[in-house]
């Protein structure tokens, strides 16, 4: 079997991306059931959606046509993965690892311009799909900050992003986000007995327990694809990673959702799947009464 390993991410995704509609289609009852519960819980009335490794902009794009939301930006940094794109959507050609340093620019570029080509940029796109500066509307040049009523990062984007950079990327989604808005983040849950049965969870729960480290959850994601493997760095969570992350980021927990990575099932206990939070931006509320499924 031939193997291929990409220390980086996104070139990573740049080799999956012809096999990204498989993917989906072996995962789609998960996906569809995360799908379901975020829509469910958006506010009528919302008007924009910004999602975080949009792939190939098909979920963001299936959501904001059932709910009739305007605006849809998809931040992607892998070109080939947004040359399978489906639909009609803006692209942010950036990580998301580089909203906060986009956010710097505020104020600086005239409307209309591109962004800078950075080093850890994906390229620019051809076509309708030209990038503008994110963070800047309205005005010339643009000065005031553009806020999102919704924001998504689905299927465990956050784990391919550096630990060292998952705070900033926190906080540039809470600086995003609107008064009123939520943010729904996806992400693979390390006690998740379901999908990695229970001695190899019991054995990372007790490491967790004698030795915890961020570096705990670190782990190789690898698909595989007819006969040969694509892997690259990946990072799977324990709930208190989550809320250590977003507390430092200035997010406030509404509600968590338990999600069977199997079949989609919602479940009633953290270790019986992935975990989906929904966020808002920190309040005088006590994000401890939030309601959760376990």
């Amino acid at each position: 079997m031939k193997a291929e390993h990409f220390e980086d991410p996104v070139a990573a995704y740049n080799r999956l991306a012809a096999h990204y509609p498989d993917l989906c289609r072996r995962r789609e009852p998960y996906l569809r059931s995360v799908e379901r519960e975020v829509a469910s819980r958006i506010p009528q009335g919302s008007r924009s959606l910004l999602d975080l490794g949009a792939g190939d902009g098909s979920r963001a794009l299936r959501t904001a046509a059932q709910l009739g939301i305007e605006r849809v930006v998809l931040v992607e940094p892998s070109e080939e993965m947004a040359k399978q794109g489906v639909g009609s959507g803006e692209i942010w050609p950036i990580r998301a690892e580089d909203l906060a340093q986009e956010s710097l620019n505020v104020g600086t570029t005239a409307p209309g311009c591109p962004l800078e080509q950075s080093s850890t940029n994906a390229g620019q796109y051809a076509g309708n799909r030209s990038p503008r500066l994110p963070l800047e509307v309205g005005g010339s040049p643009r000065s005031k900050v553009e806020k999102f009523d919704i924001i998504t990062c689905l299927w465990n984007v956050l784990g391919h992003v550096s630990a060292d950079k998952r705070v900033a990327v926190l906080s540039s989604v809470a600086s995003l986000l609107a008064q009123n808005g939520k943010f729904f983040l996806d992400v693979n849950h390390r006690y998740n007995v379901r999908s990695y049965g229970i001695l190899a969870t019991s054995a990372r729960w007790l490491h967790d327990l004698f030795s915890r480290r961020e570096s705990n959850g670190e782990v190789c994601a690898k698909w595989n694809l007819n006969g040969s493997t694509i892997s690259t760095r990946g990072h799977v969570f324990t709930p208190d990673e989550i809320m250590h992350l977003a507390r430092a980021a200035g997010l406030e927990l509404q509600e968590r959702v338990v999600i069977d990575y199997g079949n989609g099932s919602v479940r009633r206990f953290g270790f019986q799947g992935n975990l989906l939070y929904i966020f808002r931006r920190s309040s005088q509320t006590d994000s401890s009464s939030a309601p959760h499924t376990s």
